[in-house]
């Protein structure tokens, strides 16, 4: 399976199927015990929450937890009430899902497009139109089947309707698990079909630990990572293997000596933004500033600065954004300078001129 595309999977991180342990997500996993125990199962499952805070390894270990637990009760016909979503890795099943050979499950995500040989922006009708066919053949043989799809919000008009159909009648035996990092991108049709199963974000103690599952360090930025990322495993991996929390502190820097402009400061960064093969970062810059600029437009608005992600971030607010009304002007900005980039990124714009017109855009909204 590891010679196969993998959308769903973070840059860095293993596989979520190949997760052995979910941390901080005990309420959900509670949640879904408690509808399975019953009785009252519900066909689809909505799981929702920020990316990267363990949806699509709470989802593996639904369907791990459905095919490998048998139906009907106990050798005597007792009803049992699993306490756990917890398959051991030798069991039949979690052998056969590992290895991309379980006859019960379906995965549906973004493919390959065989034409162009790139992998596709979205999910097609085509993959939904497979699973119709999965479906019918796999009814034969009377067991459970799961479907899970990562992500939902991937999929275009024509795969959403498709999806719907078998949603608004259900086939028998079968659970559907759809995860969403933005639901309000969904018909609404599909979200009313579905119970919501939301995950909150991680915590320093638990981030830590997923970090550690994942075998990634964290080192001594682990405070800053966890402040950046909000709770998601998935963007502290991105923060730590692309040096986030190196490129935020350059960003509070500049913003420190507005409005007056670092030039050779704001020069460097936006060369390192237009080096070969600098696109994860470039993207990552424009993340990071738009979480700046949310973060100092909340404090202005609060009258009080959040956790210092790195030093000089709470003095760097307090001088910009002293009011509420100057609050609004960097929310404000932060939109612009958005649609800007995407823009930009759109029609291929030089990658450091996208980066200076940022900088200069900060020191305009600085200055006014």
């Amino acid at each position: 399976m590891t010679d196969t595309p993998e959308p769903d999977r973070v840059p860095g991180a293993p596989h979520p199927r190949d997760a052995a342990v979910l941390y901080g997500q005990t309420a959900a996993e509670e949640a879904f015990l408690q509808a399975y125990n019953s009785g009252r199962l519900h066909h689809a499952w909505l799981i929702t929450g920020l990316r990267g805070v363990g949806k699509a390894t709470l989802a593996w270990r639904i369907a791990r937890f459905l095919l490998a637990t048998p139906e009907g009760g106990g050798l005597f016909g007792e009803t049992l009430a699993p306490d756990t979503l917890e398959v051991s890795p030798d069991h039949p099943v979690a052998r056969r899902l590992a290895a991309g050979a379980e006859p019960g499950f379906f995965h549906i995500i973004r493919r390959e497009n065989e034409k162009t040989g790139r992998m596709r922006t979205e999910i097609v009708a085509e993959t939904v139109r497979d699973l119709n066919r999965f479906l019918q053949m796999s009814a034969a043989d009377g067991g459970r089947r799961v479907v899970l799809i990562d992500s939902a919000d991937e999929m275009n008009p024509q795969a959403a309707n498709a999806l719907l159909k078998m949603l608004e009648e259900p086939p028998e035996r079968t659970t559907f698990l759809l995860i969403s990092h933005q639901p309000a991108r969904l018909l609404p049709t599909i979200r009313s079909r579905c119970r919501d199963l939301r995950l909150g974000e991680l915590g320093a103690e638990d981030m830590s630990r997923a970090l550690a599952q994942a075998g990634v360090e964290a080192g001594a930025d682990g405070a800053a990572i966890t402040e950046l990322s909000g709770g998601s495993v998935g963007e502290a991996v991105r923060l730590i293997g692309l040096e986030g929390v190196t490129l935020y502190r350059d960003l509070i820097d500049i913003m420190g000596s507005l409005p007056a402009l670092d030039r050779v400061r704001a020069g460097k960064l936006a060369n390192q933004m237009a080096a070969r093969g600098a696109e994860e970062r470039l993207d990552l810059f424009f993340a990071l500033t738009d979480l700046m600029l949310s973060r100092m437009a909340r404090a202005g608005a609060m009258g009080q600065s959040p956790v210092e992600a790195t030093k000089g971030e709470a003095a760097a607010f307090q001088t910009l954004a002293p009011s509420a009304a100057k609050a609004r002007d960097w929310a404000a900005l932060a939109q612009d300078i958005g649609a800007r980039a995407r823009h930009g990124r759109a029609v291929n714009l030089d990658p450091a001129a996208l980066v200076l017109d940022t900088v200069l855009k900060l020191q305009a909204t600085a200055k006014n």
